[in-house]
This record gives structure tokens, C-alpha cells and sequence, in this order.
């Protein structure tokens, strides 16, 4: 929540209030599951914030489409404590008595909070009622706001669609981040749906998919039925799902897989797969059995982002690939091996016009096989060839050209001669960790007199914002005289084999250019404009201007700015959209071009989010689409509705709430509300949604003046120059009626918005 001190000027459109209030447009911390199954529908959960009046989906790909079922606010502290009570009376009283009928009955009792956590809430199963009551009152489980509300989507997806998706929610404050999705072929568990002795279960039938969160200190099991000479395959994504962490360390859920026999005993675990920190766990089945895996945080952290999705069973899975690219307009076929791979080549295409650095996968319909990543040169390219150790076996070479090699064995080095004249200036640049080789190159350029003119082991490439540990190395060096050169290639910490393959490109600097665009999702009303940084990732020294263009966009769409100079690496671009835009949500295409010596290079603007790392690191990561939102001339429908007319605080600024007592806020509300007959204002009740910490609403009450709300801070709790933003709910009796009549059935009250954000500050 934003710890500004607004002024008291209070907008009509509540919704774009609570977005203010909180700084931004709406986040995503998370999707549960974070896919499904080809050709179903399933219900999946969103948490973040800023969620409040969700009223579409947007899933990228085609194939999938969502609409938004529920919205379901945290739970404020009075509403925890009520709700405390009637988990205790379902213990005390065993069943005897439906609780709701003997709260009907009861004289006081506190009343349940209309939530949708809650409905039925005497009807839950025991396990039902153990992980809400862990939801809701784990001391282990850490209040976080950034995912504290909740949307229930309803997602289904056409049979034949796999592959890595994008989803976002449509708010009337905006687009919101994208978050991946899923879509595979095998069959789909959720952890929840199992019963709560894992060890009594059934086990599951392979091929699976799982999926689970993990809270703190949880450990996940899952029992396989597993036959003798599978050669099993457990895959997880979780890091894949949620990139970055910005307030965890190391900055992502880092899983860690261990795999049981029938005895109890581990035979298998993994934390990670080379350096990638989604594990992957290799088996081959020795005796048919029911196996037990166990999936948990490796330093046993958790919370509801700790999203995971575990692909079981005899599954493809490509552990090496050679070589890891070719020529463009070349046709080039590669050798790849792994585990349970339906070929031993795969054919790569390297057709011109396409993207420097490509997927692809093996055929695969269930779309569970991991994808190859490989680059596409415009240079020549040649083979490594052993021997080459030394300076005397050294590899001679013709530079420009891509050298496709191994580091095949512990220890090898490979070393290649070229010739070299006075003032040429030579590139050397490794490509393996990033078309995840494992290799962790270190580059060396030896001149004429045997000595090293210039090293390096790690160099950053800000394309590859996934990458943590940049382990390629690149030089750029002018030579300083005439004679023979050599580049000499080793990996760092002397390992190597047959999956430690790498492209070499050696010759003179070919300047080029990259463009990111932050954010990656955008709204705007007709007439209006909105705003994107366009990111320039230059290239061997390239320095000019690049001009800027939309493609194939929507008539009437412009950009303000048409080029980022070439003392700029990146510059702020207004997006304009026409007076008679029509609501439409679209991915908009943007390119670049620049003139580099006598051609003209066109390159794409692809879209990205600036995300944080463990309090510290920042990251440029790519996205699949740059959205835009047209809402349309006016606000978007959405469960969230307009209903104050004004907001008079008792002062003006801050409403000053002290320390062990109260302050109070005036509401002034319609008589009648045209949308909910039979409403009136004292028929309406407040919950407070999110506040500075000790803040609980304390009450309110009816007259003449309006609706008077009174805000407490709890001496224990509350801090002395605490800020922040009250954001409260207001909610009127379901269809409009009066309240519910004992024995009725239970239904749940009717959201009619959020008041504006009131500032607080704690005073002594």
C-alpha cells in the first residue's frame, strides 16, 4: 500500500480511487493451478492486489479463454476473530448440532463474515475445514498484501492446445502483469483434492500431472504406481512460473524433489537440473512398487506464490543437443539425446526473418517434453575438431565465422588460430549458457608472442533477463599488430562431456540492437495516451538512432516519439488512441529500425516487465505480448460500484488516528441507491479490506450528517507515524431485502464497492 499522504479530493469512480490509493494498476502473484489439462474446463485462483472489479481474462496463444467467476477480498481482523469462534464451536459441539442452527438460537453470537471462504461452512469435510483453518490462522503463514485478494476464473481450453501461455486479468484500473500458464495433455491432481493421509491413499496412476502450493514448512507427498524399467521423468516448474520474488531470498521458490521406495528409503533427489533451479529428477524403475514423492522449499519456506506443477512419468525430456544452431537459410539438423525421446535428430529452422535465438521440441502432442533453445547466425559456420588443445594443435580459422563445438571431456580446452592484422578490431563471444548448455565458458586471446592480451569469464547479455549467472563470455579487442592470434576456450571449472556443446562466433564487431518495452500491459481511454519505456540493448558498439513504428496497429493508434537518439539507451514513448476507439483488448506490434553501414536492420519490440530479485537485483524479463486495454468511453462494468457522493474528514489531509483510541470519518451516502432497491444506509456494512498495521474499524453509525465511521489503533500493534491508506468494503443485504430471517437459508450479502482510499496517520 502507498505510504503518500493524498490530499482529500475523493473521485466518483471508486475503483480507479483504490488503484491510486495502492499505487498502480492491479498485480499478479500467483495463478493456482498454474495450467490444465488440453480439452477441459477447470477453475483456477488468482492472488495479488488490486484486483477489486476484475471483470476479464486474457490468456495468450489462442486456444484458452477465462471469464471471472468471483472476487474475494482478505479478511480483516474483526471478521478473523468471528470467524475464530465458529471453528471452535464446529470442535466443541463434534457434529452434535449443525452450528449455524445453534448460532440461529444462540442470544449473541458473533456473526460469521460474508465471505465466500465460508460459505457452507458447516458442511465441510474435516479436511476441508484443517486447510481453511490453516489458511486463515497458520502462525507460521505471514500476512503479505501483494496477494492477500483473490479472483476465481473459470478457464477452459480446446482440445489439441499446448504450450506456454500468458495470463492477465482485465480491471477497470488497468492490465495487469502477466503470469505463465500451462497447457499440457496429461491428466491433472491438485494436492488439495487428495485426502489428507497421504500415505493411506491410493496411489496415482502415471502418466501425471501435479500441482500444489507450499506453505511454510510444508512438505508435499504424492504416491506413484510405478512398474519395473520405467525410466521415470519428474519435472517441476516453479521458478518457470513465478520468475522473481522481489521480497524472498534467493528471489524465487526453490523446490527441491526427493523420491521414496516402498521401504521408506530416498533413492533419489535433486534441487535444481544443471543451472536452472527447477529440478528435474531422472529414475529407472527397479521393481514394480508404489513410490512416495516428496516436494517442499529447500530452506522449508512457504506461501500462497509457491506454485508448483510436477510433470511424472515416462515422459521425453532432452538433456543434450548438438549443434546448438546454423546459418540462416541453411538447413540444419541437430542430434539430441535424453531420456524416452521418440528421435535421435531434430530439424531446426533456421529460415531467414525469424528471431536470432529459437524453441522448438521434439513431436510431442501432450506438449510436456521440454523445448531446445538454439540460435540462428547470419555467419558461416564451421565444426570444432579435436585435437586442439595447444598452441600447437590449435584449430586454424578464417574469421567471420560460428564454430559449433564441445568441451567433451574434463579438462578439455579448445584452441583456434587466426590470422590478424595491425588495428582489426575482433570479436570473440561464447553462446552455451544461454541455449542451456551447461558450460561456464572462459575466453582467452593469445597474441603473436604467446602472451594473453585479454580475458573473460562471465559477461551480463540484459536480452537474458532469466539468466541469474551469466556464465558466456564475450571480448571485443583491437589488435596491436600483425601475426597469428589464437582464441582459447575452456570451461571455468574444468568440467565437460558430451552436453557441454557452445557457439563460437569469431570476427570483426557486427553492430546491432535489441528493444525491450516495460511494461507489458496498458490501458487507455479513447482520446487518451499512455506511456512505455522502450529499452535499447546495444550491441558491438553500435551507437546510432533508432527509429521507432507501430506494425499492423488498429487504425487511428500512434506513437508519440519516433526515435530513441543515439545517446539514449532508452526512452519514454506516449501511446495515443484514436477519439472513436471501440473497447477492444489487442497485442500491439511496435518495431525499430536503424541504418548500420549501408543496410537497413528492422528489429521487433518485445515486450517485458522490470522485475525485482530478493530486495536487490533488477531484471529485464521478456514477455510474449505487449497488451492494450481499450475500456471504452466509459468505466468498464464491474462488480465494484460507485456509491458515495463525497467524503468529508473531520481535518483536512491525514485523518490523525491516536494510539489506544479513535478517530472518526463522516460518509455521506445516497438516501436510495437506483441499482439496489430497498437499500438504505442503515442497512449497510463496512469491513475494513487493508489498513496501516493496529488499524480496525471500531464501528459506525447512522444520522443525520451521514454515516459516521469510527477507525481504532491498538496501542500494542500500531506505531506512532504509521501511514498508509484505509480501503474499506461496503456491502448491503443480498437482492436488496432486509436482513436474513432466523432459519433462512444462508445467503451472501451483496458487495456494492469500496470507498475512496482514506490516509491515516498514527499520532501519539
Amino acid at each position: 500500500m502507498s505510504r503518500s499522504i493524498w490530499p482529500m479530493v475523493w473521485a466518483l469512480a471508486v475503483c480507479a480511487g483504490y488503484a491510486w490509493a495502492q499505487g498502480g494498476g492491479p498485480q499478479l502473484g500467483y495463478v493456482y493451478p498454474a495450467g490444465g489439462k488440453q480439452g477441459s474446463s477447470f477453475r483456477v485462483i488468482i492472488g495479488g492486489q488490486l484486483l477489486g472489479g476484475a471483470n476479464g481474462v486474457w490468456i495468450s496463444g489462442g486456444g484458452a479463454h477465462g471469464r471471472v467467476v468471483e472476487y474475494m477480498r482478505p479478511l480483516n481482523n474483526n471478521e478473523l476473530r468471528d470467524t475464530e469462534w465458529f471453528f471452535r464451536e464446529l470442535v466443541r459441539r463434534r457434529w452434535s448440532l449443525r452450528v449455524m442452527d445453534y448460532v440461529r438460537n444462540s442470544d449473541d453470537p458473533p456473526e460469521l463474515p460474508d465471505h465466500p471462504w465460508l460459505l457452507g461452512l458447516d458442511h465441510k469435510t474435516p479436511g476441508e475445514l484443517a486447510r481453511l483453518r490453516n489458511r486463515l490462522f497458520d502462525p507460521k503463514q505471514q500476512l503479505n498484501t501483494q496477494l492477500a485478494e483473490q479472483v476465481a476464473v473459470e478457464v477452459t481450453v480446446a482440445p489439441g492446445a499446448v504450450g506456454t501461455r500468458e495470463l492477465r486479468l482485465l480491471t477497470p484500473n488497468g492490465v495487469s502483469n502477466a503470469l505463465g500458464f500451462e497447457v499440457a495433455g496429461l491428466p491433472e491432481v491438485c494436492e488439495e483434492e487428495l485426502e489428507p493421509d497421504e500415505r493411506a491413499r491410493a496411489p496415482l496412476a502415471l502418466p501425471v500431472m501435479l500441482n500444489g502450493q507450499i506453505t511454510p514448512g510444508d512438505m508435499d507427498y504424492f504416491r506413484l504406481q510405478a512398474r519395473k524399467g520405467q525410466r521415470l521423468v519428474m519435472r517441476a516448474q516453479a521458478r518457470a512460473l513465478v520468475p522473481y520474488l522481489a521480497d524472498a531470498v534467493p528471489g524465487w521458490f526453490q523446490a527441491v524433489l526427493s523420491l521414496r521406495d516402498a521401504a521408506g528409503r530416498e533413492v533419489a533427489v535433486v534441487d535444481d537440473y544443471r543451472f536452472d533451479p527447477d529440478p528435474v529428477l531422472f529414475y529407472e524403475v527397479p521393481a514394480d512398487g508404489v513410490y512416495e514423492l516428496e516436494i517442499r522449499d529447500a530452506i522449508y519456506r512457504g506461501r500462497d506464490d509457491f506454485v508448483y506443477r510436477v510433470a511424472v512419468g515416462a515422459l521425453p525430456f532432452v538433456t543434450q543437443v548438438f549443434p546448438l544452431g546454423g546459418q540462416a537459410g541453411v538447413a540444419t539438423t541437430a542430434a539430441i539425446a535424453g531420456w524416452n525421446l521418440p528421435t535421435k535428430t531434430l530439424q531446426l529452422d533456421t529460415s531467414s526473418g525469424g528471431g536470432a535465438l529459437r524453441r522448438t521440441r521434439p513431436p510431442d502432442p501432450l506438449g510436456v517434453c521440454n523445448t531446445v533453445a538454439y540460435a540462428v547466425d547470419s555467419l558461416p559456420e564451421s565444426l570444432e575438431t579435436e585435437p586442439n588443445d595447444t598452441p600447437q594443435q590449435a584449430q586454424v580459422v578464417s574469421p567471420p565465422l560460428i564454430i559449433n563445438g564441445r568441451i567433451g571431456e574434463v579438462g578439455d580446452v579448445d584452441t583456434f588460430g587466426f590470422n590478424g592484422r595491425t588495428g582489426d578490431e575482433i570479436v570473440a563471444e561464447v553462446k552455451a549458457r544461454r541455449l542451456n548448455s551447461p558450460l561456464d565458458s572462459l575466453l582467452r586471446l593469445v597474441g603473436p608472442d604467446g602472451d594473453v592480451l585479454a580475458s573473460n569469464d562471465d559477461w551480463e547479455d540484459p536480452e537474458r533477463g532469466l539468466i541469474t549467472h551469466h556464465a558466456d563470455s564475450y571480448l571485443r579487442f583491437r589488435l596491436p599488430q600483425d601475426g597469428e592470434y589464437m582464441v582459447v576456450l575452456a570451461d571455468v571449472q574444468s568440467h565437460g562431456g558430451d552436453e557441454y556443446g557452445y557457439r563460437l562466433r569469431l570476427g570483426p564487431p557486427q553492430p546491432d540492437f535489441a528493444l525491450r518495452a516495460i511494461p507489458s500491459g496498458v490501458s487507455l481511454r479513447p482520446g487518451g495516451t499512455t506511456t512505455v519505456t522502450i529499452h535499447a540493448i546495444r550491441k558491438d558498439g553500435f551507437a546510432g538512432n533508432i527509429k521507432l513504428m507501430l506494425k499492423d496497429a488498429p487504425a487511428g493508434f500512434k506513437l508519440g516519439s519516433e526515435a530513441i537518439p543515439s545517446d539514449k539507451d532508452k526512452l519514454d514513448v506516449a501511446i495515443a488512441a484514436p477519439r472513436d476507439a471501440r473497447p477492444q483488448t489487442f497485442a500491439l506490434k511496435m518495431q525499430g529500425q536503424a541504418t548500420i553501414g549501408e543496410a537497413t536492420i528492422t528489429r521487433p519490440v518485445v515486450a517485458a516487465e522490470d522485475m525485482m530479485q530478493a530486495f536487490l537485483w533488477r531484471f529485464i524479463v521478456p514477455q510474449q505480448e505487449l497488451l492494450v486495454s481499450v475500456p471504452g468511453p466509459k468505466p468498464i462494468p464491474v462488480v465494484w460500484r460507485p456509491l458515495v457522493t463525497g467524503l468529508e474528514p473531520v481535518t483536512s489531509g491525514a485523518v490523525r488516528v491516536p494510539l489506544d483510541g479513535t478517530a472518526q470519518v463522516q460518509v455521506k451516502a445516497p438516501a436510495t441507491l437506483p441499482d439496489h432497491p430497498g437499500v438504505t444506509p442503515s442497512s449497510l456494512r463496512f469491513a475494513l479490506a487493508a489498513a496501516p498495521r493496529g488499524v480496525s474499524l471500531a464501528g459506525s453509525s447512522v444520522g443525520p450528517a451521514g454515516i459516521t465511521l469510527a477507525l481504532r489503533a491498538d496501542l500494542n500493534i500500531a506505531r506512532e507515524g504509521d501511514t498508509g491508506n484505509a480501503i474499506i468494503n461496503v456491502s448491503a443485504p443480498p437482492e436488496g431485502n432486509a436482513e436474513q430471517t432466523a432459519g433462512a437459508a444462508y445467503r451472501p450479502r451483496v458487495s456494492l464497492g469500496v470507498l475512496p482510499p482514506i490516509p491515516l496517520q498514527i499520532v501519539q
